[in-house]
């Protein structure tokens, strides 16, 4: 089981039940005791559970699903408007721009001032927005889902091969230093990954409340995208490829 997968269960585990011990992860795992326990001290290093004597217990949440995009549209909406204008102020003439779905995105669109640059999204509501704005967008065709309106699946990611862009702009549930940027869903992952892999620039778009949190599927590494933020942690403010942006 790889590293990432291994972190997965653990959270999973410890969300359902609290606590775990070391002996039920080994067994769980199929992994060693020396595994598991580099594992729960990467963990707590990460802010993800806290490590005590025999096993670990929770100590934040763990993302395995997405809330509903009408929820998420209510959370952090200043902050998201703050970092979605400077975003699309880096949209430029002749740019061929992916925009991932998500809050951050369709907030991002709001500023979008470039009529010539062409745009390709996996949402719906995206395109909408884009094409009422007077841009020549496209849709990529897919699974529809409904929770956070986006085109998932394989087809989606078939659609996705013919591209070549300049820019992208993502959305992340979770940024931590070991994980990258992660998502709940394994075909919006599948999504998010080969549209990155089609980017000249990636930007993931994440509020300050992003950092330190963790969803079940990595899309991609730390160092794949710049990351434009309202407020750096403590914990990144070494990290480069972080962007903080104000009024």
């Amino acid at each position: 089981m790889l590293t990432e997968e291994r972190f997965g269960v653990i959270l999973s585990i410890l969300e359902s039940r609290g606590s775990v011990t070391v002996t039920e992860l080994m067994k769980e795992l199929r992994s060693s005791e020396s595994t598991v326990r580099r594992d729960l001290n990467t963990l707590d290093e990460e802010g993800l559970l806290t490590k005590v004597r025999g096993g670990a217990i929770s100590k934040r949440p763990f993302s395995t699903r997405d809330d509903e995009v009408k929820l998420r549209r209510e959370r952090n909406t200043d902050e998201k408007l703050t970092i979605g204008k400077y975003a699309a102020s880096l949209i430029k003439k002749n740019d061929f721009v992916y925009v991932d779905a998500g809050t951050s995105t369709d907030l991002m669109l709001d500023y979008v001032t470039e009529r010539e640059a062409v745009y390709v999204t996996n949402a719906v509501s995206h395109a909408m927005k884009l094409a009422g704005l007077g841009c020549t967008v496209f849709l990529i065709g897919g699974e529809f889902k409904h929770t956070t309106e986006a085109i998932v699946g394989e087809e989606a990611i078939v659609s996705l091969e013919k591209y070549n862009f300049t820019k992208g702009f993502f959305g992340a549930n979770g940024i931590t230093k070991k994980n990258g940027f992660t998502t709940p869903e394994v075909k919006e992952a599948m999504v998010k990954r080969k549209a990155m892999e089609s980017c000249k620039c990636c930007y993931v778009l994440a509020d300050e409340s992003k950092f330190g949190e963790i969803s079940a599927i990595s899309f991609g590494d730390l160092e794949d995208a710049t990351i434009i933020t309202n407020k750096i942690p403590k914990g990144f403010l070494q990290v480069k490829n972080i962007k903080e942006v104000d009024e």
